[in-house]
C-alpha cells in the first residue's frame, strides 16, 4: 500500500485575516482525538463477550445510553454527519447512490465518481477544520478522506483499501501518532462488521467473529499508546454509523413490481429508494407509489416525516419509499443471483433500536465509569470542536448533548 501524504502549513497572520477559518478558542494545550468508527456495529452487540477491549474503555471512560443515527441510517450519509455536524439533508452526501445534474451518479463502486469534490462541497469536515486552525489532521480509510474537498485532504491521509486490515490500520495510525509532528485530529473507519453483517445477519458467528478482530485492533492501538506513554494525553472516540437488522431469507422485494418502470426509474435501492418519474408520468407515478403498502411506505421528497429532517436536499429523488424493517429492495437481476439464507441490512427508521449505534469516550478529557443520556451522532461534531479547542461553524448538533461527558 501507498500512503499519501499532503503538508500544509498556514501562516498565523493569514489565520486572524481570513475569517472563513476556523480559530483555536484558547492556547492551552490539545491533547491528541483519535476517532474510530466501526462501522454497522450494533450497540446491543457490546457486552457480550466478542468485544473486551471495548466494553473495558465503555466501563473505564464514558459511553451513551446510545447514538441515534442520521436519516437515512446508511454509511456515507452517516460518516459524513459525524464530522460536520450537518444532517444529509444539509451536506448533500444524502444516500450511498445519488445523482447530481452537474455531477452524474454516485456509487460506492466507482471511485472515480467517489472522488469528485463537487459532491462534498456543501460542507466542510472536521479534519480540514482543523487543519485551517493551525492544529495537524489524518484521515484513515474514512468516507470522504481520500477527497480533496475544498482543493485540501487532510495533514496525513490514507484511501480506502480494503488490503488493509485491522491490525495493520492499527499499526499505521501508531506510526502517525509516533511523529515529532503527530495529528491532533485522527480520524480512522474499519468497515468489517458491516460486510459481515450484510452477508451473514447481526445475530451471526460471523458478525460476532468480526467484531472481535477489529476490537483486537483498538486492543493493539490502546496498548501501542501506553507502551509510548501517549495514552494518557490522547482522547478516543468509538463510534458506529448505524446498527444493523436481520432479513429473513425471502424478504425481498424487487424495485419493477413496486412501480412500472415505464412510470419511474429506481435513483437509490437497498432500504431507501428513491424514484425519479420518466417525463410525463409523476402523477401516475405518484399514484402508484404515495401511501401505506405490506412491505414499505412511500412519500413525495416534500412531505416525508419531519422527524427525519429529509427531503429539502437538491439530489433528494421524487419520491421516497422506506423498507419496514427486515425487508430489502433491489433490482429483479440482483435479488435473481443473492444467495439463499438470513442477511441482515440497516437504512431503515433511524429510530429504531437496531439502528442505535455505541458512543464509548475515554481519555484525559472525559469522565471515568460514566454514562450519559442518548445522543444523535452530530453531536459529535461540537464535541470534537470542544476537545481540539477550535470554534466551528453552526451544524445540526447540539453542544451541550454531551457536556456530561466531560471531564470536570
Amino acid at each position: 500500500m501507498k500512503a499519501h501524504y499532503l503538508l500544509i502549513s498556514l501562516a498565523a497572520g493569514l489565520l486572524a485575516a481570513c475569517s472563513s477559518l476556523p480559530a483555536t478558542t484558547d492556547t492551552a494545550p490539545v491533547n491528541s482525538v483519535v476517532l474510530l468508527s466501526i462501522d454497522g456495529l450494533n450497540h446491543s452487540a457490546l457486552g457480550k463477550g466478542h468485544s473486551p477491549t471495548l466494553d473495558q474503555l465503555a466501563a473505564e471512560g464514558v459511553q451513551a445510553r446510545w447514538m441515534t443515527p442520521s436519516y437515512p441510517s446508511i454509511t456515507f450519509p452517516n460518516h459524513y454527519s459525524m464530522v460536520t455536524g450537518l444532517r444529509p439533508d444539509h451536506h448533500g452526501i444524502i444516500h450511498n447512490q445519488m445523482e447530481d445534474a452537474q455531477l452524474g451518479r454516485f456509487e460506492l463502486h466507482n471511485l472515480q465518481a467517489l472522488r469528485k469534490p463537487g459532491w462534498w462541497a456543501d460542507a466542510l469536515p472536521i479534519w480540514l477544520q482543523a487543519s485551517r486552525a493551525g492544529l495537524r489532521s489524518a484521515t484513515l480509510s474514512y468516507p470522504g478522506g481520500e477527497v480533496a474537498i475544498d482543493g485540501q485532504h487532510a495533514d496525513l491521509w490514507h484511501p480506502y483499501d480494503e488490503s488493509l486490515d485491522p491490525q495493520h490500520r492499527a499499526e499505521l495510525m501508531l506510526q502517525w501518532l509516533d511523529r515529532s509532528d503527530r495529528p491532533d485530529l485522527l480520524v480512522a473507519y474499519f468497515e468489517h462488521v458491516d460486510k459481515a453483517g450484510h452477508a451473514y445477519g447481526p445475530n451471526s458467528p460471523q458478525y460476532a467473529q468480526a467484531i472481535g478482530l477489529i476490537d483486537r485492533a483498538v486492543g493493539t492501538l490502546v496498548q501501542g499508546l501506553r507502551d509510548r506513554g501517549q495514552l494518557q494525553h490522547t482522547n478516543l472516540i468509538i463510534v458506529s454509523d448505524h446498527g444493523m437488522s436481520e432479513v429473513p431469507d425471502g424478504n425481498t422485494v424487487a424495485v419493477e413490481d413496486m412501480v412500472a418502470p415505464e412510470l419511474a426509474r429506481a435513483v437509490s435501492v437497498g432500504q431507501v429508494i428513491g424514484f425519479a418519474p420518466t417525463p410525463g408520468n409523476q402523477d401516475a407515478a405518484l399514484k402508484q407509489l404515495v401511501g401505506a403498502h405490506a412491505n414499505y411506505d412511500c412519500w413525495p421528497r416534500g412531505q416525508l416525516p419531519a422527524r427525519w429532517h429529509f427531503g429539502q436536499h437538491r439530489r433528494v429523488p421524487a419520491i421516497i419509499c422506506q423498507m419496514h424493517e427486515g425487508w430489502d429492495a433491489n433490482t429483479r437481476q440482483v435479488l435473481a443471483k443473492r444467495r439463499p439464507g438470513v442477511r441482515g441490512s440497516h437504512g431503515y427508521d433511524n429510530a429504531l433500536p437496531s439502528m442505535r449505534s455505541p458512543f464509548i469516550a475515554i481519555g484525559p478529557d472525559f469522565r471515568r465509569h460514566a454514562v450519559i443520556e442518548p445522543i444523535n451522532n452530530v453531536d459529535i461534531y461540537p464535541l470534537l470542536g470542544r476537545l481540539l479547542h477550535i470554534a466551528l461553524p453552526h451544524s445540526d448538533g447540539n453542544p451541550d448533548a454531551t457536556v456530561e461527558a466531560m471531564a470536570p
